[in-house]
């Protein structure tokens, strides 16, 4: 791996310097950015995929809505349509993706939309909703044709940003310095004991600027399993009495919480679009038993599974520690930018 990360790190420098170039024509204004009166949080990171922004999203909703009318708007990825999509009841989970859907479905209270045009997006649903009064970017980080009024910055515990390479050679989308345009940087998927002293030595090794705060925080896995209808606690499963499957980046910690058998899962790529033919390979290999899987595929798998068979494992992002100072700098920021302060 050493070896072919010194192969590949000369077309990093490419890779990032052309990055590097384009963040200093938005820097310098010889690139367009527009920004909003109204809030608007973007949650990202550096490198691709599998650092928890969804959770993050979700703790932002449970954190907002019920102060503020509160917006989602993702890219939609994998969607199967194009341009501007406000979700409906009568929205599919191909016509805005998997995590899109799983916020619509999830959160009542709210509106999700999606548009690869970020800024497109934010006008039009200003337009639709004019009550709108916060509006969070699911992951926007790189896009800078819209200026947010505040940034979190995702990096995984075992995976820091600081520690990595950009593409080809490492994870990154552009250069590590790209952390500074962030407000705070939240460090995902942390052992629950994750000592202060360690804490310590993972801000040093982020080397921030003073004005930006570092939060660290694990996934909460639920103590039970559901198909939306029933549930079924942890204590009354065993090994063999289930199957598990996944579609996301980097599912080991979801295996691992589940204690699964080495030949009792399923592996697919992130945001997958199950064929008939996976559906066939996954009810062959579960042999009868309950098919657990992630919240995020439960929504590519409902309807094409038994639901009698099919359950998800919910989770959350939960705060080591300074949930509460997290939780005032959004509240204070989204209070004062507010149309209606």
């Amino acid at each position: 791996m050493k070896r072919l990360r010194k192969i590949l790190f000369p077309f990093s420098l490419i890779y990032g310097g052309i990055a590097a170039i384009r963040n200093l024509m938005f820097d310098f204004g010889w690139k367009k950015q527009t920004s909003f009166e109204l809030p608007i949080i973007c949650v990202g990171n550096l490198s691709v995929g599998g650092t928890g922004k969804t959770p993050q999203i979700e703790y932002l909703v449970r954190l907002l809505n019920n102060k503020f009318q509160t917006v989602i708007l993702s890219r939609g990825y994998k969607r199967k349509t194009e341009g501007f999509n406000l979700a409906d009841d009568s929205t599919k989970m191909e016509d805005i993706g998997d995590e899109p859907f799983q916020y619509f479905s999830k959160f009542k209270n709210i509106h999700v939309a999606v548009d690869a045009k970020r800024v497109n997006g934010v006008q039009t649903i200003l337009k639709k909703l004019p009550q709108t009064e916060v509006i969070l970017l699911d992951d926007a980080f790189q896009h800078r044709h819209i200026k947010a009024g505040f940034y979190v910055l995702l990096t995984k515990f075992d995976e820091l940003y600081s520690d990595d390479l950009v593409l080809p050679a490492g994870n990154l989308r552009e250069f590590k310095s790209g952390a500074n345009r962030a407000d705070v940087v939240v460090v995902t998927k942390c052992p629950m004991d994750l000592s202060l002293e360690n804490q310590n030595k993972i801000k040093q090794k982020l080397n921030l600027k003073p004005n930006q705060d570092v939060y660290f925080t694990t996934i909460g896995y639920d103590k039970q399993i559901t198909n939306g209808t029933d549930f079924i606690t942890f204590n009354e499963l065993d090994n063999n009495s289930f199957f598990a499957v996944a579609g996301i980046a980097k599912p080991e910690y979801f295996y691992k919480y589940l204690n699964v058998l080495s030949n009792n899962f399923v592996t697919f790529p992130d945001h997958h679009h199950f064929s008939e033919k996976d559906i066939d390979l996954i009810l062959k290999r579960a042999d009868g038993k309950k098919i657990i899987t992630t919240e995020k595929d439960f929504v590519r798998l409902k309807g094409k599974l038994p639901i009698e068979q099919l359950y998800y494992l919910p989770i959350k992002t939960q705060f080591l520690n300074k949930a509460d100072s997290f939780n005032a700098k959004i509240l204070n920021y989204v209070g004062k930018s507010s149309r209606n302060s």
